[in-house]
């Protein structure tokens, strides 16, 4: 089931326009993003990982005065972003090889990890270190327990997987981050299970 996550950037490319129109507008995840910005400088800059086509999620900080730099492997959604918000930065890029060479006031990946497999996610936390400045918040959205699923974009198939929550916070307090809050399932925002986590400091002093 793992080699599906290696049709992801494919699937979702073939499928950009299609995920923009379907992609939900509601913001039922306001509440959480609140929080995360909660922990942010006024007019931070933000890395949002997986940042689609900027709608909802985006445009939500954007629209609060955020300074926002989009990284998505999808050129066509890049594409949508460049149009909508051309005063941002938007790169094509894996995020599982990443390196901007700067770090940022706060890093999101919703929904986005959770389409690698196991041992890529386990290669996003020095990432997630590499680019937070001190202090900086992560945010980042997983299954509820371990475990694989096969779900659908456009009638193909398309891969979740999530490593176990004693897992991710090993993985967290290795790269220097501190859980703040953690929730599965969350009802209020579309049983989504939600990670919200604050880079140490002391570990980024010297970086």
């Amino acid at each position: 089931m793992a080699s599906e996550s290696e049709t992801i950037i494919g699937l979702y490319e073939r499928h950009a326009p299609l995920f923009d129109r379907e992609r939900g507008r509601d913001l039922m995840e306001r509440a959480w993003l609140d929080r995360f910005l909660a922990l942010l400088p006024s007019r931070a800059r933000i890395l949002d990982l997986g940042c689609g086509s900027a709608e909802p999620i985006a445009r939500y900080f954007i629209e609060h005065g955020y300074e926002v730099t989009g990284v998505d492997a999808s050129p066509s959604l890049i594409g949508i972003c460049k149009e909508r918000f051309p005063e941002h930065e938007w790169i094509v890029g894996d995020m599982r090889t990443l390196d901007l060479e700067r770090r940022f006031d706060g890093v999101l990946a919703w929904n986005s990890v959770c389409h690698l497999n196991y041992d890529d996610q386990r290669g996003m936390f020095p990432i997630f270190a590499k680019h937070a400045k001190p202090t900086a918040p992560l945010t980042f959205t997983s299954g509820p327990s371990r475990g694989e699923a096969i779900g659908t974009l456009a009638g193909e198939p398309l891969y979740h997987g999530s490593l176990d929550a004693a897992e991710y916070r090993i993985l967290l307090k290795e790269n220097g981050f501190d859980v703040v809050s953690h929730v599965v399932e969350d009802p209020e925002c579309g049983h989504h299970t939600i990670w919200l986590a604050e880079a140490r400091s002391i570990n980024r002093i010297n970086a």
